[in-house]
This record gives structure tokens, C-alpha cells and sequence, in this order.
């Protein structure tokens, strides 16, 4: 096989059947829509979704000093993450530049799972490999170990419960506990990339199909469809999530995509990139870049990124990601702009699209917040 080749999911029979139009991601042959990017869309905002995010790259590490080694590795504080949660957190270059955005699950004292991004997830490998030295722990690929099917929207914990005796209700946002969903080992977490409530699944390749069509069967009555990249990228964006290679790159910090949060420095002990980074956080209090912010449509061209965002004639700043927003029924974008023009309301700016300048209203993040 040829290294140009796509990698197939467990599923890839699966999505085929079912009529999926497929694209190629990181790598992966992967589905984009099954019918109605909007009714995919719609469906996880009312009733529910169903994803395969086997693409994703798991890292497992483990060790008497497999915590020291991601608190190390990583900017947050993995050490104070308990057993059964999850955090997110982000690993960086030593000049402070964003490597990937991940998830972190601790499954048991000395054992976590890492969640890379399919594009990233040999940078995060590498990376966490040669971090390792020095530290009494291991760093294992596991991403042929996994396959991970997420059901996403209001309805999701109910489809779930019919089929597992797992302690839902006690299971909080960004956690993970072993269970048996329609008899398939699996760990269940509480997270996603939608901005509703839901669940990722991981499972064994083998007991994906199984796993999949049973999920179906449970959510036939209220409304679950399979649901292709498309729509989780619109999902996404509508809940102010930041997606790699847009938002977020090597050339910029945590700080400057407003996620400094996520950088402990109170933590015990060093870490890459700790020296850059307190300088990031020390220039932004002089020197403002630009900020993040949330831009809606007045008309209906729909930026996409990289088109310059303007004001005064002057270019401000730069959509990062752009689409038809089906719960908005806008057009909306996330973009990078000067700080003097980040404030929500702030007039007079648009979006360079094929040389004319449409009309934008700049919004807080997110755009959508699900209701409690």
C-alpha cells in the first residue's frame, strides 16, 4: 500500500452503504455528508447525531511517572487530573507555538490516554517520545488500538442509557468510565466537538459495526442520523470551538488565540515552552495582537478562510473559518482582528470577498450555547 493511499476506519464498509459522500482528512477516507449537511446539522442540535471519529490519533502513557512526564510535555497540570477525568490542554513548541490541541483522560493512576488530532496526531507521537527521556514512563501509539464513535445532541444520553447499566448521571463533562454499551467494552467520556451534551465512544475496531448499528437501532425513534465532517465542522464553529490549522498553528501561542487559560504555570516542575510563554503572557499586557472574535453576515456570501477582514479600507485581520450557520440562518465566520476593532458591535466592518466588502456585525464567542 502505497503511502498516498487513505487509511480506512473500521466503518469505512459501513459509511459506504449507507450512501456517505467521502473525503479524504489527514489521511483518512472519511465520511463528509451522508444526505443533508443541514438536516445532519439540525438533527444534533434537536435530537442527535451519530459520528465515527476513528480518525483521531490515541497516545497511551503510562508509568510510576507517566503524570510528571505530561505535566512536562504539556502546558496544563495533568498531575491534579483524577482518575475518570478528562482536561483539555494543548502541547507547544519550546518558543511557546501551538503543536496540537488535546484532549487528556486518566484512566487510572499511572495510566492516560492522549486524544491528538488526525493531521497532528505523528507530530504529538514524536513529540511525547522525545519528552520521555528521562521520565519512568512509556509513550505507546495506540491509534490502531481504538476505533471512537461519538452520539451527540439533547437526545444522546437517552439513546445511551438504553443501551449500557453505566452510571450516566454521575458521569460529569469531560469524564470517562469503563462500561459495556450493547455488550461492547468501551470508554464512555462525556465530551465532544458540538456544543451539546453527548458522548465519545472508544471501543476495539472490531466491535465498531456492532457498536454502530446497535446506537442506531436506539435512536431510531427519536430522531438520530449518522452525521459526516461537514456538519461537525459547522457545529463547531457555531460553538466557538477552535480547529487546528485555523484558529490555531504553530505560529501562534495559546495567548494569542485567547486560551491562556489552558497554560498552568503554577504547576510543580518545568515544561516546554514555559520561558516563551510567560513572555507571550507578559507582552499581551503591553501590546494587544490581535483577538479572536465572532463575525455575522448582514447578506449571504459566506467568507471563508484566509479573506481579509476591513474596515476603513484598511485590511484588520483574517477569517480563520467560514459557513452558512443552519441555527443562525447566517452566514458567520471566526477571524483574527486588531484589537481596536475586536468589540462586539463595533461598526464599519467587513469581509474582502471576491473584492467587495460585505457588511459584518462583530459578535462575542460562541455564537450558539446550548440551554442547560
Amino acid at each position: 500500500m502505497s503511502s498516498t493511499e487513505p487509511r480506512h476506519t473500521a466503518l469505512d464498509a459501513l459509511h459506504r452503504s449507507l450512501g456517505a459522500t467521502m473525503t479524504d482528512f489527514a489521511g483518512w477516507d472519511m465520511p463528509l455528508r451522508y444526505g443533508s449537511e443541514r438536516d445532519e446539522h439540525l438533527a444534533v442540535r434537536t435530537k442527535a447525531g451519530l459520528f465515527d471519529l476513528s480518525h483521531m490519533g490515541e497516545i497511551t502513557v503510562t508509568g510510576p511517572q507517566a503524570d510528571r512526564l505530561l505535566n512536562f510535555a504539556l502546558v496544563g497540570n495533568i498531575a491534579s487530573v483524577g482518575v475518570g477525568r478528562a482536561r483539555y490542554t494543548m502541547i507547544c513548541r519550546a518558543d511557546g507555538g501551538i503543536l496540537d490541541d488535546l484532549i487528556v483522560y486518566r484512566l487510572a493512576e499511572t495510566e492516560f490516554m492522549v486524544v491528538a488530532n488526525a493531521s497532528n496526531a505523528q507530530v504529538v507521537l514524536d513529540a511525547l517520545t522525545e519528552r520521555s527521556a528521562g521520565f519512568d514512563a512509556e509513550v505507546r501509539d495506540d491509534r490502531d488500538a481504538y476505533a471512537l464513535i461519538a452520539v451527540q445532541g439533547p437526545e444522546s444520553p437517552g439513546i445511551l442509557k438504553s443501551l449500557t447499566d453505566a452510571d450516566l448521571d454521575g458521569l460529569k463533562y469531560y469524564a470517562g468510565l469503563p462500561g459495556t454499551v450493547a455488550g461492547v467494552p468501551a470508554l464512555i467520556a462525556r465530551t465532544g466537538y458540538t456544543g451539546e451534551d453527548g458522548f465519545e465512544l472508544f471501543v476495539k475496531p472490531e466491535h465498531a459495526v456492532e457498536l454502530w448499528q446497535a446506537l442506531t437501532k436506539a435512536g431510531e425513534g427519536v430522531g438520530l442520523i449518522p452525521c459526516g465532517l461537514s456538519c461537525r465542522d459547522t457545529l463547531r464553529l457555531e460553538a466557538g470551538m477552535p480547529l487546528y490549522g485555523h484558529e490555531l498553528s504553530a505560529s501562534l501561542t495559546p495567548f494569542d488565540a485567547g486560551l491562556g487559560r489552558v497554560v498552568k504555570f503554577e504547576k510543580e516542575g518545568d515544561f516546554v515552552g514555559r520561558q516563551a510563554l510567560r513572555e507571550a503572557l507578559e507582552n499581551l499586557n503591553h501590546d494587544v495582537p490581535r483577538v479572536l472574535v465572532g463575525l455575522v453576515a448582514e447578506g449571504r456570501r459566506v467568507p471563508r478562510a484566509g479573506y481579509a477582514v476591513v474596515a476603513d479600507g484598511q485590511v484588520i485581520g483574517e477569517v480563520t473559518s467560514g459557513a452558512p450557520s443552519p441555527t443562525l440562518g447566517k452566514p458567520i465566520a471566526m477571524a483574527y482582528v486588531d484589537a481596536a476593532h475586536a468589540a462586539p458591535g463595533t461598526a464599519g466592518v467587513g469581509v474582502d470577498t471576491r473584492g467587495s466588502h460585505e457588511p459584518y456585525e462583530v459578535v462575542a464567542l460562541p455564537f450558539y450555547k446550548r440551554r442547560k
